[in-house]
């Protein structure tokens, strides 16, 4: 059985419905802050926190556990520069314990960590050595608990692997799962809100980077596709064992700017933009070198157009409005 943290959020259920199709048993932690009970559709489903220690050692000592992948924590940049102190409290105390009892125990662990451990990037494409220097204390927080693995490992021999996600789009082609936060905070949902009329218009958060038009560039890769690599990522560890990062995105990306064009293509809309400051901690520009997972996961994109990735999420929300889900 795998058990998966946060798998009530939007990664977290297109991984275990991946799981559970590749014919794996789940168990679900969530404490359902952010995560969305209904996004479970395979599975057991457990409510609670991973701060409580004793809760989640006996709910492991309860399941023949092979395998965790751990997506519980907070994730929005922003918010972790004005409320640092959650991100630390949150996604520090929380990865400890799961690391903890993994390392304990001998369960390998996979870990969904973020290109925000890099910071402002040196080199674009950005591998898997380039200096981490996260410039947010939740970029911080994915570095911290990488290093707790890699300590872990040296000294207890707990096999890991940390996926470094660029950014996570798209919905399950089936339409049973999307993405969905509150307060919504990343741009294609944003944006595709905005198409179905919920909100007024989409802020442009900074028009002055050192990008061809003057906007962020993001490596969008489809959230299906980063379900796949979980599931190689277990694989891998079963076989060679080890403390391993690998970067998943397509190696290539759009400006904010693109992707309204893209969206306003797709959902056949008019969708006003309003410019505004910089949102504080966003690199210019973030674009992953994937070849890493690639070579040594065999892991291979197969959703890699951006149009494509936004009419899957097109579909989803939809759906979603309609009372779908």
């Amino acid at each position: 059985m795998i058990l998966v943290s946060g798998g009530a959020g939007y990664i977290g259920s297109h991984t275990v419905l991946a799981l559970a199709e590749a014919g794996y048993r789940v168990v679900v932690v969530d404490n359902l802050s952010l995560g969305r009970r209904e996004a479970v559709r395979a599975g057991r489903l457990v409510e609670m926190d991973l701060r409580d220690k004793e809760g989640l050692f006996a709910l492991v000592a309860s399941f023949s556990i092979e395998g965790i992948i751990h997506f519980a924590g907070l994730s929005q940049v922003g918010q972790s520069m004005s409320d640092p102190q959650s991100y630390y409290e949150n996604n520090l105390k929380g990865g400890l314990n799961l690391f903890g009892l993994a390392a304990e125990a001998g369960i390998p662990v996979v870990f969904s960590s973020s290109a925000a451990v890099y910071g402002l990037p040196r080199q674009v494409p950005i591998p898997e050595d380039h200096p981490l220097n996260p410039i947010s204390p939740y970029g911080y927080t994915k570095m911290v608990l990488e290093r707790v693995l890699e300590d872990y490992g040296r000294a207890s021999g707990l096999g890991s692997v940390s996926l470094r996600y660029f950014n996570a789009a798209g919905a399950d082609p089936e339409g049973r799962v999307g993405e969905a936060h509150d307060p919504e905070t990343h741009l294609i949902p944003i944006v595709l809100q905005a198409a179905l009329g919920q909100r007024e218009k989409v802020a442009i958060l900074g028009s002055d980077f050192p990008t061809p038009d003057g906007t962020c560039v993001r490596d969008y890769i489809h959230v299906q596709d980063l379900a796949k690599a979980h599931i190689l990522a277990l694989e891998f560890l079963r076989e060679k064992g080890g403390c391993h990062c690998f970067n998943l995105g397509l190696g290539r990306g759009h400006s904010v700017r693109e992707v309204v064009e893209v969206c306003r293509l797709v959902t056949g809309q008019r969708i006003r933009v309003q410019e505004t400051d910089r949102r504080e901690g966003d690199p210019p520009e973030l674009v992953s070198d994937p070849a890493r997972a690639g070579e040594a996961l065999g892991w291979k994109p197969e959703i890699t157009d951006l149009s494509e990735i936004v009419a899957s999420a097109w579909a989803w929300h939809r759906k979603d409005k309609e009372g779908g889900n």
